[in-house]
């Protein structure tokens, strides 16, 4: 065998083993290199306009701005509107006025309400800003007299229908809106013929709620004798109440429609005929009334 045989033989280079992959940098170059997505070299996109944003939003929803500016500017007038007529015909306001009473004030207006022939003294006291309040003056109106009387009145008529197996909520709920019916049409009756024949007075809404309302207390002892004595304690106690709110009628009212001012100091033409006749009429109706409204509900 030859040397040439014996010596190894060389093997020809294998395949490179692989490389491995550059590992990726943790943050981006932002020396000056190209951004991603850009060409290298290329300028920078602009920075974005506020104004152009702004415009661009308006433009968007330009119906919607301009009807809700709209929208909030009718909203305030009419508001505004409703206040100033609300308190022109119902002062909101002075409503806590006619409910400022006591106990001691509600004994002594019921008293006045039946036995007024016994009241001397029907002015209404002032202070610097105003009238007094009802818990200090027996002569001044209130509003929480007619409201609980108006509440009980209904109260007494559903007893009443209940005893004649008449009752039914129906049936008081027509009782109910009748009454509440006649009441405002009378206070409109009156403030209507103020304003026609032009006659000053201080009576303002509240004023005439309350002295409308005040026969409800006469109805509630008539509907009550009623239903203990029969007919015959209805009649009876019925007539009493209605001299009795006739003549409180007349003598607070002589005050406040007899008079040009409200401390009862008689002006030029305060006595004139259409006020007698107004102070005469709104005291005449108020039987009519107490017995329009109660007649049906005695047997």
């Amino acid at each position: 065998m030859d040397a040439a045989g014996l010596a190894p033989k060389r093997r020809g280079p294998g395949p490179a083993p692989p490389r491995m992959a550059e590992p990726r940098p943790l943050f981006d170059d932002t020396s000056g290199g190209s951004a991603p997505g850009r060409a290298y070299g290329a300028a920078p996109p602009p920075p974005p306009n506020p104004s152009a944003a702004a415009a661009a939003a308006f433009l968007a929803e330009p119906v919607s701005t301009i009807a809700a500016a709209y929208g909030s500017s009718w909203a305030s007038q009419g508001r505004e509107m409703m206040d100033r007529n609300i308190d022109r015909f119902l002062p909101v306001g002075r409503l806590k006025y006619y409910f400022a009473v006591d106990t001691v004030y509600v004994g002594r207006k019921l008293g006045l309400l039946f036995f007024p022939f016994l009241h001397q003294d029907w002015q209404v006291h002032y202070q610097q800003d105003g009238p007094v309040a009802p818990r200090f003056d027996v002569n001044a109106p209130d509003l929480y007299i007619p409201a609980m009387a108006f509440i009980t009145y209904l109260l007494v008529a559903g007893l009443a229908l209940g005893t004649q197996n008449r009752f039914s909520p129906d049936s008081l709920g027509l009782q109910a809106s009748s009454a509440l019916a006649w009441l405002l049409l009378e206070v409109l009756a009156v403030l209507l013929s103020l304003y026609l024949f032009s006659l000053p007075t201080d009576l303002s809404t509240p004023d005439l709620l309350a002295f409308a309302g005040y026969k409800y207390v006469g109805m509630i002892a008539a509907l009550l004798a009623g239903l203990l004595f029969g007919s015959t304690g209805y009649h009876a106690v019925l007539g009493w109440c209605c001299l009795s709110i006739f003549v409180f009628m007349v003598r607070s009212l002589r005050l406040k429609l007899l008079a040009e001012a409200a401390v009862g100091v008689a002006g030029r033409g305060s006595r004139s005929p259409p006020r007698t006749y107004l102070t005469a009429a709104i005291a005449a109706v108020q039987p009519l009334f107490m017995y329009a409204l109660t007649a049906h509900l005695v047997r």
